[in-house]
């Protein structure tokens, strides 16, 4: 047995959100300041610049976290490296590399408690049932999820999504029943959410963070020719086609 104090029932710590075994939290004030870098928290505090945290109960589900994103833990916990194979391995190296995500990202087992690294970064606790069980994610929004997901490499629907929408030849994406945890840049206060029913929406720029797998992506001119593209002055944009979500940041990334 163990007893965590001091933690989530600290007056400085509020609970973020909670979903599956993932709970994120948020430190209101940095109190572990000298005179010297009081000035700079201070107005860190002031622009909602604060560490948060996620904490995982493996008692609730299994979870597979980015390499590196763990802390520490209490209670039994396992680690292992997920890989089920030779096959299972290459597989997962290939993925890693076409996506720029970490090759091996570690399994974790048991009914303890694991603690990730602190993060400034906005934390999005996502059920991936809500995004017609499948979601493909822009490229570093991933840090953990529940091991019950599937992983695959989703690969551009054309060559020319990859040379001209901005968003690579491949993303990360994420299939089956379970909670992914994403490091945002953007808090969910400014993520705009789009729900497509056999509609299309176009973007002109970088700033879609994830979207549906069950949706189409392309990129395409904005206008029906070449002189209608050159006169809006818009060009290329990026085009989600079909029946899903896609999640919008203000400004491209």
């Amino acid at each position: 047995m163990f007893q965590i104090k001091n933690f989530t029932d600290n007056d400085d710590v509020r609970i973020l959100d909670s979903k599956g075994a993932f709970t994120a939290v948020e430190y209101l004030r940095d109190l572990s300041v000298t005179p010297a870098s009081a000035q700079n928290a201070y107005y860190c505090n002031e622009m909602n610049v604060r560490k948060r945290q996620v904490i995982c109960d493996l008692s609730k589900s299994h979870v597979t976290l980015q390499a590196g994103a763990m802390q520490w833990m209490a209670g039994n916990v396992n680690a292992t490296t997920g890989i089920k194979g030779v096959g299972d391995l290459f597989g997962k190296a290939v993925r890693g590399k076409v996506t720029g995500e970490s090759a091996i990202k570690p399994e974790y087992t048991g009914d303890g408690i694991l603690v990730l690294e602190p993060t400034y970064r906005y934390i999005l606790l996502e059920d991936v049932s809500d995004w017609n069980g499948s979601i493909v994610l822009d490229d570093g929004l991933f840090l953990a999820c529940e091991s019950s997901l599937k992983h695959k490499a989703v690969m551009r629907s054309n060559i020319s999504s990859a040379v001209a929408g901005g968003e690579g030849l491949f993303n990360l994406g994420l299939s089956g029943s379970g909670v992914v945890c994403l490091e945002s840049l953007t808090p969910r206060e400014e993520l705009i959410e789009i729900t497509l029913n056999n509609d299309v929406l176009k973007v002109d720029g970088n700033m879609a963070i994830a979207w549906s797998g069950t949706l189409e992506f392309t990129v395409e001119r904005s206008g029906k020719t070449l002189i209608g593209s050159a006169a809006s002055g818009e060009g290329l944009v990026n085009v989600y086609r079909g029946t899903g979500k896609v999640l919008l940041a203000p400004v491209a990334g």
